[in-house]
């Protein structure tokens, strides 16, 4: 299987101190945040912490819709800290079509950069509330006058996931947009509800396989206020 054999080097040093987590899965649809962002897709993923503070890597290679004429690579890089249930971290989305930290991009799919927090009350108490902000480059809309405005687009979002028999959990959010921007041009909307039936097998102790169908209502949406995914992945933790 794809889980044995990664980061050896976990032996070193403690659980407490040192964590590691990989995934990768296949999807049907790259839906975010009540969005439609692409069509088919491989998507993987790659963690390091140590004392809470961590490094991941996430990678998307998908098609842009249903026609399969044009692919989508994106790459993104988070710098973080994580624990006693607080997730404070930077988040820089790289889309191919300009240069690596290069924000000079004001189109929509050019280079962003997001502070992002978020809190879970606990293991017992699955509630997350989460915050996340657009800081620099494909950020904004050019008002009546003409004059382009940044809008430090915003997202919150609060979820829970409920652990149910035999491998299977439910997963629920509601999202909103608190003002004007990417999320929504009108101002402030609810974003999306989402919900997840997710079912997981154990191969060891390291490694499992899911399989999780998703179905994500966007309101206010122009187009796709519906929309469905099914995902099938392998997880290293």
């Amino acid at each position: 299987m794809l889980c044995i054999g990664a980061l050896p080097f976990v032996n070193n040093a403690r659980a407490s101190e040192f964590t590691y987590n990989a995934q990768a899965r296949i999807q049907s649809a790259y839906l975010w945040r009540g969005l439609y962002a692409g069509g088919a897709n491989i998507q993987a993923s790659a963690n390091v912490g140590y004392y809470g503070v961590y490094v991941d890597m996430w990678w998307n290679i998908g098609v842009t819709d249903w026609r399969f004429r044009q692919f989508q690579p994106e790459v993104d890089l988070s710098l973080g800290f994580q624990r006693w249930g607080l997730n404070v971290y930077a988040l820089y989305i790289h889309n191919f079509n300009c240069g690596f930290f290069d924000f000079t991009n004001y189109q929509d799919r050019g280079n962003r950069l997001e502070l992002d927090l978020s809190y879970t009350i606990s293991d017992k108490i699955p509630l997350t509330i989460s915050w996340a902000t657009r800081v620099a480059a494909a950020d904004g809309y050019w008002n009546e006058q003409g004059e382009w405005v940044r809008a430090y687009s915003s997202y919150a979002q609060i979820s829970y996931t409920q652990a149910l028999r035999d491998g299977f959990s439910v997963y629920g959010a509601i999202g909103i947009t608190p003002w004007k921007g990417v999320y929504n041009p009108k101002g402030a909307a609810l974003q999306n509800i989402e919900i997840r039936l997710r079912k997981d097998w154990t191969v060891d102790d390291r490694c499992g396989l899911m399989l999780q169908g998703q179905l994500s209502v966007n309101p206010f949406a122009l187009t796709d206020v519906i929309l469905p995914n099914i995902a099938f992945g392998v997880y290293l933790k």
